[in-house]
């Protein structure tokens, strides 16, 4: 296989609901969308679902799109490959800047398995017509209108809700929820901006008599040895998420016991090439491991729910209908869930989903477009 055509286009949605972590709050979200196009003229698409500033990880839209422009897009139009695990190699140079990277990796396996006549969830090698989602809810302006959204996300059958939290919003408002809603699945994220000091031990401590499912990355990323010492004091599992880009970094992680629960992310990983090794190799290791998401429009998400499908994702995946976050989707049919499950397309080749491309092409901000010589 040879792609001889790839297309980006800028695209931002507005949210349906202010989203605020420990970080920065978010009305809407701007992706880089990737179209690939094959010799024969069969279409994939991925989605790059960087945030726009730098606050979870190093990479924007900005650079992302400055590494397809340059070096990404290049390194694979008129290359050949067999597979799609095949293609990360074609950047093997380029460090970092896995976001980029995630959407052409994406693109290259929805094209792969379109033009092959199996779905994604198969060619991944997924096992589940189902699969239980979650849902991530951001810090509100007060306790009660948080347990008002957690109320909503009840009412439509999602059994796990995980609860950004931040010093000083912490401790009193999953006391709250526990209180309020002791039949959910409940858990934290910090997105690392805790430090091993008494005062955020002693919240720690807290959290750890509450029962919740995890306590996901408490720590900045590169800290494993200290979140090896808090997972030594606490009963509750310690969840790595920016702390693991790398299978690599999972090996470390595994070595020093810094957790218990692994989320992988597409985007944050490089695409589903290293999401499944990781899958494979945190499984294998008894890693409990869960598909967490970057608030993907429906591209970035039919991917999660294929790989949501793999048999070692035992904890609900923040694969949640996108009418959770858009009105309006960039894939036909919307992706949703019903009483917290969502189907599996395992029957239709490909992604699942037909993609609105004159959709995209209208409220692109801007367009890359690259053809082989």
């Amino acid at each position: 296989m040879r792609i001889d055509r790839i297309e980006a286009f800028r695209v931002s949605l507005p949210l349906v609901h202010q989203f605020q972590t420990s970080s920065h709050a978010k009305t809407h979200l701007e992706h880089i969308l990737v179209r690939a196009v094959d010799a024969d003229g069969a279409v994939g698409w991925g989605e790059i679902a960087s945030p726009s500033g730098p606050f979870y990880s190093p990479e924007t839209v900005d650079t992302c799109w400055l590494m397809l422009e340059r070096y990404l897009v290049p390194a694979v139009l008129g290359r050949d490959w067999s597979h799609p695990r095949e293609v990360p190699a074609l950047w093997a140079k380029v460090r970092g800047h896995e976001f980029a990277k995630a959407g052409l990796d994406m693109a290259a396996w929805t094209l792969w398995s379109k033009a092959s006549g199996t779905s994604l969830s198969a060619a991944l090698g997924g096992t589940r017509a189902t699969v239980t989602a979650g849902v991530s809810l951001g810090i509100e302006p007060t306790i009660d209108e948080l347990l008002a959204q957690v109320a909503k996300h009840d009412e439509a059958g999602y059994p796990r809700i995980k609860l950004k939290i931040a010093p000083g919003w912490d401790v009193e408002p999953v006391k709250a929820v526990k209180a309020a809603f002791g039949h959910l699945q409940v858990h934290v994220d910090a997105n690392g901006v805790y430090t091993e000091s008494p005062e955020h031990d002693a919240v720690f401590a807290a959290l750890d008599e509450q029962g919740l499912v995890m306590v996901e990355q408490p720590y900045t990323p590169r800290a494993l040895a200290a979140h090896a010492r808090l997972q030594a004091r606490l009963a509750t599992p310690v969840c790595l998420d920016e702390s693991v880009v790398t299978v690599d970094d999972l090996d470390t992680a595994l070595a020093l016991k810094a957790g218990r629960v692994l989320n992988i992310k597409v985007s944050r990983m490089g695409g589903l090439t290293a999401a499944v090794e990781a899958h494979d190799r945190a499984s294998a290791a008894g890693m409990d491991v869960w598909c967490g998401g970057m608030h993907e429009f429906g591209i970035g998400r039919a991917a999660n729910v294929a790989l949501s499908s793999l048999p070692g994702f035992t904890l609900p995946s923040d694969v949640s209908g996108s009418d959770k976050y858009y009105r309006e989707d960039v894939v036909t049919p919307p992706i949703r869930a019903d009483r917290g499950e969502v189907t599996v397309p395992t029957t239709v080749p490909g992604l699942g989903h037909e993609v609105n491309g004159e959709f995209i092409r209208r409220t692109a901000s801007a367009t890359l477009d690259q053809r082989a010589t």
